[in-house]
């Protein structure tokens, strides 16, 4: 449970502060059916620098977009004992080499990392999976070399939400960027060992959402992480009831019978 302070005395209508484009095929839908519920949203544009007059005002923040002054931002309102949906805790698990160790900590398979450009086979990322940043390349020049999985160029996307009641988890299988443009493929049944796994991540980061990559080794046919992301789009994933009863859970003063009756 959140330590909402003097938050929760307010008399004011909610009012909960969204960190993402307003016309976000998602969070927009999660904003509009927050609206219905009575709870007031205010998008601020990722990038900008938002200050205490922009936080105080606020119930809630939630945060799509991962860069500096999301993050600035997140810890700002931590300050200020406004709860955050996926706060700066869970924004450090951008920075790839903190999330290959979380991944690590919790069970799951990651390919060896590396600071210099290696002999083997890679994929180049940055250290910090920032929005603004170039996808990873196979082979290219990057700040971190992931040693690369041969696969059948599918990726499984695990997407988890902490809903309040539980920690939902849906894979969507896509194609892999490293072949072109990513697009999503069908829904896979979850491994239940990795699925487990995510979960732990969640619960221990106290995040209420996180996306992890996984791909599957065409030689073993194990499963190996490769990426974790703490704002992720959920674009295909079909999980906005269950986005809404999350962000709603964070917010000062929800009751249980208030977040079961969440609009969906």
């Amino acid at each position: 449970m959140h330590d909402t302070g003097s938050h929760a005395e307010q008399s004011t209508p909610r009012r909960i502060g969204f960190i993402c484009n307003d016309d976000h095929s998602v969070f927009g839908d999660v904003a509009d059916r927050l609206e219905r519920s009575g709870i007031e949203v205010a998008f601020f544009e990722p990038g900008r620098r938002l200050d205490s007059d922009d936080l105080e005002p606020l119930t809630g923040l939630l945060n799509k977009k991962v860069d500096p002054e999301s993050f600035r931002a997140l810890r700002l309102a931590d300050g200020l004992d406004v709860p955050t949906w996926n706060g700066y805790r869970t924004q450090l698990l951008g920075f790839r080499l903190v999330g290959y160790r979380a991944l690590e900590h919790v069970g799951c398979r990651v390919p060896r990392v590396v600071l210099q450009r290696p002999e083997w086979d890679y994929v180049a990322k940055t250290y910090a999976d920032w929005h603004f940043q170039p996808d990873p390349e196979r082979n290219g020049e990057g700040d971190i070399y992931q040693q690369f999985v041969p696969t059948t160029g599918i990726d499984y996307k695990y997407y988890a939400v902490a809903t309040g009641s539980g920690i939902d988890v849906t894979v969507l299988r896509t194609t892999s960027k490293l072949q072109g443009e990513k697009e999503p493929l069908d829904f896979a049944a979850p491994d239940p060992d990795i699925a487990e796994s995510v979960r732990r991540l969640v619960r221990r980061t106290d995040s209420q959402a996180l996306g992890v990559d996984f791909v599957q080794s065409e030689e073993t046919g194990s499963y190996w992480a490769v990426d974790v992301n703490p704002a992720m789009s959920f674009r295909n994933a079909e999980m906005v009831p269950e986005l809404v009863e999350s962000v709603w859970n964070v917010l000062p003063g929800a009751s249980v019978a208030e977040t079961c009756n969440a609009p969906t």
